[in-house]
């Protein structure tokens, strides 16, 4: 009898063991919806967002992927985890955006601050020459965006056409998916502006033009937005914060004898505005002897010194000169103001830069150094199995600058959006923006700065 309960007590444990494998079992599988054998040319971003995925959710359910120099090998399996917002996704939710490709249309008067934000981008994406290779990494970079966006709650639905330099630009104005779009972006080419513009106007449709073409009718449509800006504005803005900040200080221009230089754009407006608020500063030559050089330079005020050229030879000839004059007085006080381009010259004159407190002004800024520049650099690598393009500025990065910034804005204010300077609270990795209204027509930024390179051997970047 006794052996006869012991016989039962075993089965009704070895039924209460397998039960509970079974559920842990069940359990297991139901946190991740398969594995996913890994395709040829298949990347961790297409991947996530053929299963609406952020990249966050898949690198959660895979955590080897954090492991650095990870790559998908072709033929590995992979786990798909639920999405965080099904009911078998438990606590895994992740921390970027959905993207989706395409989605169904809906009416064009739904307040887009209560759903996705629908996204066109126009622009030749190819790899055919050098416009179709930026402007697909300048694409890339915005679908970086859109899946950084969901952490905020905001989805996206992009759609992308490839308008190349001889495309008709009205075919792709037909599609009916360009007419429900809450945003475009594009053209490259300003032959293509005016039949967009109409276009834009006549369906209510914000227009990003995101790079340096002509644009005349940015004066007449309130519904463009153009994050160029001029030469002329851009010294326009540099000499008046220029003016601002070494109010106290004497300036001293430097002719250094290029003549394919142009940036007396810059100078000769500096001068005539120094002379209008009563500003001193001299004009001396890279070429003049010891004692004029010296001359030129004041004693008992901070020096503010200008170069009429932005080229690497005539700049270390000007570093060395002045570097003769820290010799031989070191109570001189030197601050060096230069051109956007000195920031390629960063890797070999960085020490000469904090030496000489520069400032250099820009309309974008990078720090190479810091942890979002880190990530950003990461996940493209992990996205796209390639490194960014070696410009300045990065145009994946713009692209993610300029992306984030609308479509958040455009969640916020719907088509009360117009991108103002403290409208969104973006801080940008590279791009600053800030949008003003001409006149009656559209929004041009006016965003500006300076890269101040300190003696205490900080970077520092002062935004207007």
């Amino acid at each position: 009898m006794m052996e006869m309960k012991n016989g039962i007590l075993r089965q009704l444990l070895f039924l209460g063991l397998f039960a509970f494998m079974a559920e842990t079992a069940c359990a297991q599988l139901n946190s991740y919806r398969e594995l996913h054998k890994v395709k040829r040319k298949e990347t961790i971003f297409g991947i996530a967002k053929d299963n609406g995925l952020t990249i966050e959710e898949l690198i959660k359910a895979n955590p080897e992927m954090n492991t650095p120099g990870y790559e998908l090998k072709k033929g590995e399996y992979i786990k798909i985890p639920w999405p965080s917002n099904h009911p078998s996704a438990g606590n895994s939710a992740g921390a970027t955006s959905e993207i989706k490709m395409p989605a169904k249309p809906q009416v064009q008067d739904c307040d887009m601050t209560q759903r996705e934000i629908r996204i066109g981008i126009m622009l030749p994406l190819h790899d055919i020459n050098g416009d179709g290779k930026r402007m697909t990494e300048y694409y890339r970079g915005v679908l970086m965006a859109c899946d950084s966006l969901r952490a905020n709650g905001i989805s996206t639905d992009v759609r992308a056409w490839n308008v190349a330099e001889d495309s008709d630009i009205n075919k792709f104005l037909q599609d009916p998916h360009a007419a429900d779009r809450d945003l475009i972006i594009g053209p490259l080419y300003s032959k293509m502006v005016k039949p967009m513009s109409d276009f834009v106007k006549k369906n209510d449709i914000r227009l990003l033009i995101p790079f340096s073409i002509n644009a005349p009718e940015l004066t007449t449509n309130r519904n463009i937005y153009q994050v160029f800006q001029s030469q002329d504005l851009q010294n326009d803005s540099y000499i008046t914060h220029f003016l601002q900040r070494f109010s106290d200080c004497h300036t001293v221009i430097i002719d250094c004898n290029d003549t394919t230089s142009k940036k007396g754009n810059f100078t000769f407006p500096l001068r005539r505005r120094l002379e209008a608020k009563h500003m001193t500063y001299n004009v001396t030559n890279l070429k003049s002897g010891e004692e004029m050089f010296r001359k030129s330079f004041s004693m008992t005020k901070r020096n503010v010194v200008v170069l009429n050229t932005g080229r690497s030879p005539q700049l270390g000839v000007a570093l060395a000169r002045l570097s003769g004059l820290k010799t031989i007085y070191p109570e001189m006080q030197i601050t060096l103001f230069g051109y956007t381009e000195w920031m390629l010259y960063t890797r070999h004159q960085l020490d000469n830069f904090y030496r000489f407190d520069t400032y250099i002004p820009a309309t974008f800024y990078m720090n190479p150094l810091s942890s979002k520049t880190d990530r950003i650099n990461l996940k493209y690598r992990w996205n796209f199995h390639a490194d960014m393009m070696n410009a300045l500025p990065r145009f994946a990065i713009t692209g993610f600058d300029h992306a984030y910034f609308f479509i958040k804005g455009l969640h916020l204010y719907g088509k009360k959006f117009t991108g103002a300077s403290g409208m969104v609270g973006y801080t940008p990795i590279q791009t600053p923006l800030h949008f003003e209204r001409l006149g009656n027509g559209g929004l041009q930024n006016k965003s500006t700065l300076f890269v101040h390179f300190t003696t205490g051997r900080k970077t520092e970047i002062i935004k207007f």
